[in-house]
């Protein structure tokens, strides 16, 4: 009788197609980005990205509780530092009353059961806007990896659950894994942003922080593509993934998200830690322009890229929709 195998009987109606779902996505399953700045009561909207905000502390805190009541057990933060605290050394960074250190505290102290994961960079507190520290016209790696161990350590003790470097220079992870143990946190975990390309899609998020590459009246690289990786590059990414697994990474991330879904797939298949995904500001501002012009339907087309996100590999998935996703998926 043809054709044996009729696979529409699986695909009758909502019922069966949901019982035999490969791929399910929670709230479990995300990290919610966040801007914090100085202030009380602060609260501005970026304007590349359709309800996402800089907010004080206060209004931070009041927004983490209501993640966690969605289900969502993470977040990721950001500072907006001011220009005044701002150099070529970074030492912002590991100030142990910095808005960062004091955000991580009043997050742990609101929502103890929610996991912080700082951001480490320096390209918040350089006058360059450059991940890194400046010397001879380039970034000077080894001497920038020092300045992220402190700045990771201040991190710890002020209370953050993992360590997020997104700075690619070589070597870090297990600099910063050295250091992290030296200070007495062998419990802090280190999620490494591993394959972190340089891409178009992050202007948004540096709107957000003024963390683009600035001008200068002294030679610095005009772009971050000396340390990100070059997006023609495939193999690449898998090798760096498991340098930074061998080096002591707990959790390894890809960057961008949709269009880098071959490369969340190549590195899940290469490492034994969980792979996050960071669904980035391009990608989030895509979808909110094209909605907003009746283009495509936001919630269907939200719900299709992270289904789509974690199917590629992905066990945990940084994205600005992580809030409208959960409330959607709990109703």
């Amino acid at each position: 009788m043809f054709p044996l195998h009729r696979n529409r009987r699986l695909r009758t109606n909502e019922s069966i197609r949901s019982l035999v779902r490969e791929t399910i996505v929670t709230p479990n399953d995300f990290m919610f980005p966040m801007f914090i700045a100085e202030g009380t009561n602060v609260e501005i909207p970026i304007s590349s990205m359709p309800g996402i905000f800089r907010r004080s502390l206060d209004l931070t805190v009041k927004e983490v509780k209501e993640l966690w009541s969605l289900g969502i057990k993470a977040v990721n933060i950001y500072v907006k530092v001011d220009d005044t605290l701002k150099d070529n050394t970074g030492k912002e960074a590991w100030n142990p009353e910095g808005l960062m250190q004091r955000a991580i505290k009043a997050i742990k102290d609101a929502v103890p059961g929610m996991i912080v994961m700082p951001d480490v960079a320096l390209d918040p507190y350089s006058i360059y806007g450059h991940d890194g520290i400046i010397m001879n016209g380039d970034i000077a790696n080894d001497e920038t990896v020092e300045a992220l161990v402190r700045m990771a350590v201040s991190h710890a003790d002020a209370g953050a659950d993992f360590v997020a470097p997104s700075d690619m220079m070589d070597g870090r992870v297990l600099r910063l894994r050295e250091g992290l143990d030296s200070a007495g946190h062998q419990n802090t975990g280190i999620m490494s942003y591993s394959a972190k390309y340089a891409s178009s899609f992050y202007g948004p998020f540096r709107d957000a922080l003024d963390s683009a590459p600035k001008d200068a009246d002294v030679e610095v690289p005009k772009d971050k593509k000396t340390y990100q990786m070059d997006y023609a590059n495939r193999i690449e990414a898998i090798k760096e993934a498991l340098h930074d697994v061998d080096e002591g990474a707990d959790i390894v991330m890809v960057k961008p998200g949709i269009a880098y879904l071959d490369i969340v797939r190549e590195v899940k298949n290469a490492v034994n830690v969980p792979v996050s995904v960071f669904h980035v500001s391009g990608e989030y501002a895509m979808i909110k322009a094209a909605s907003e012009r009746g283009w495509l339907e936001h919630d269907k087309i939200m719900i299709e890229q992270l289904y789509c996100i974690k199917r590629a590999g992905a066990d945990l998935i940084s994205t600005y929709f992580a809030k409208e996703a959960a409330i959607l998926l709990n109703e």
